[in-house]
């Protein structure tokens, strides 16, 4: 079961040992004045930053030395929040992830934003990444191609958990299920302890949950508290999102004895959390080289790597 803290963020880190956390996923207030039920995200700029410091310097203090955080943010505060990240904290710098969706505020006297940014700061050079876990499939097989799959990328693609999701939560800046996964499959192992300081909807705590992580949230809204518990309840049946290359499968793939290997593999190493993805990717088989696949996700083999 999920840790659950009712609280101010800041204070609330002071129940939380030194150096005891294996990775951070936070969503904090960007500062756009959103209404969060009994709080309202709209603060002067220096008591922003002063706010971003304090629990920031938290963070690091509660961090593993192989540990590693990341911190979505707005684009109004990102260059300030990477200053306290790097020159202040000294922590070292990862990665610039851009989350890429395909809907959001439309403008007509200027550029629609279509994005959000990830900073991926680790606390030393010494850090963890499950390269193989994220994996998506490559476009072309290829003997001397690890295919296992390519990198993701630092731009990641996943739409919006939109209103008629039955997945969506009554709460203003819900992040998708499989933009999460990503993070924690990439950066935790199994049985590791991963805190979320801003849990909001509690979409953190969900991806732990199914994960087989130790989820630590911190909330401020009570309501919301409650709301993440009834979330947790819920059963599982595949993550509200994923990255749609995923279902992609890899062209020259001729040879029946290498493609029949892959493609029980393909749903193993990718395919695992979102069954819903798991009827496309055969038809898709079906259309590319006719053939029929009957294995379900829970009979795939070699699960082993996925976590």
């Amino acid at each position: 079961m999920a840790d659950i803290r009712c609280g101010d963020a800041v204070r609330l880190f002071d129940g939380v040992e030194d150096e005891s956390i294996n990775l951070i996923v936070a969503d904090p207030p960007y500062n756009l004045g959103k209404d969060y039920g009994n709080n309202h995200d709209l603060k002067g700029f220096d008591e922003y930053i002063e706010f971003t410091r304090s629990w920031l310097e938290e963070a690091r203090r509660v961090l593993k030395p192989d540990g590693t955080i990341y911190v979505f943010m707005g684009v109004r505060f990102i260059s300030y929040l990477y200053d306290i990240l790097d020159r202040e904290l000294g922590l070292f710098f990862h990665s610039w992830i851009t989350w890429h969706y395909t809907q959001g505020l439309g403008k007509t006297m200027a550029f629609s934003p279509r994005h959000d940014d990830i900073l991926v700061f680790t606390k030393t050079e010494n850090y963890k990444f499950n390269l193989d876990s994220v994996r998506v499939p490559q476009k072309f097989y290829r003997t001397r191609n690890n295919m296992r799959g390519a990198n993701p990328g630092d731009v990641w693609q996943f739409s919006h958990v939109h209103y008629c999701n039955p997945n969506r939560q009554n709460h203003p800046t819900q992040k998708p299920e499989g933009l999460i996964e990503r993070m924690i499959l990439a950066s935790s192992d199994s049985g590791d302890v991963v805190l979320d300081p801003f849990s909001g909807s509690g979409t953190t705590l969900r991806v732990c949950q199914q994960l087989n992580r130790k989820g630590i949230g911190f909330e401020l809204n009570p309501e919301y508290v409650e709301m993440i518990k009834e979330r947790l309840e819920e059963p599982f049946e595949g993550f509200d999102s994923f990255d749609e290359r995923l279902k992609r499968v890899p062209n020259d793939l001729r040879d029946p004895r290498i493609r029949d290997e892959y493609l029980r593999n393909h749903i193993a190493w990718f395919l695992k959390n979102h069954e819903s993805a798991l009827l496309d990717f055969k038809k898709s088989v079906k259309e590319k080289y006719g053939v029929d696949i009957g294995v379900s996700v829970n009979e795939s083999p070699d699960q082993s790597n996925l976590f």
